[in-house]
């Protein structure tokens, strides 16, 4: 199973890119990652437009076929353990690959948010897009672990 994160923008503070760097080079073992920077999806009417735009459109043909699960603060909220199950679920039910989505400042419309498959909310409380980032790539790394029995999420 691949798993794919795409953010819009490049993490501006150096610490949390080292830190991206290191779970990116920790997963490989584990999984094919593609990390990709994008930019910043033109919408015509802020996050609350009901109509697609044409970069939201084309992002999500560039998904077609995978499963798409967009950072929302409203979405589903897991422990580590829980999501770890889910990743293995994921994985045995043979999903190809795994889109995760970390939106801009403004979030994402109303339209392409009804386009996810799954919305997940990694906290109740408000994180920068930087550290959403990292912390995103920070649980997937300790849910491969979790369901490989290492040592690393005690």
């Amino acid at each position: 199973m691949r798993i794919r994160v795409i953010w819009e923008g490049r993490t501006k503070n150096a610490h949390l890119r080292a830190l991206q760097a290191e779970f990116e080079k920790r997963l490989a073992p584990f999984t094919e990652l593609v990390v990709e920077e994008i930019h910043p999806v033109r919408r015509a009417g802020g996050s609350s437009q009901k109509k697609l735009s044409a970069g939201e459109r084309n992002l999500l043909a560039k998904l077609k076929g995978s499963y798409k699960i967009f950072l929302d603060g409203r979405g589903r909220e897991w422990t580590s353990e829980e999501f770890a199950e889910w990743l293995g679920q994921q994985a045995l039910r043979g999903t190809r690959e795994l889109a995760f989505l970390v939106g801009g400042p403004e979030g994402f419309s109303a339209a392409f948010r009804q386009q996810a498959d799954l919305l997940l909310a990694l906290s109740r409380m408000t994180l920068t897009r930087d550290w959403a980032r990292t912390l995103l790539l920070e649980q997937i790394y300790r849910g491969f672990t979790i369901l490989r029995g290492y040592p690393y999420p005690r």
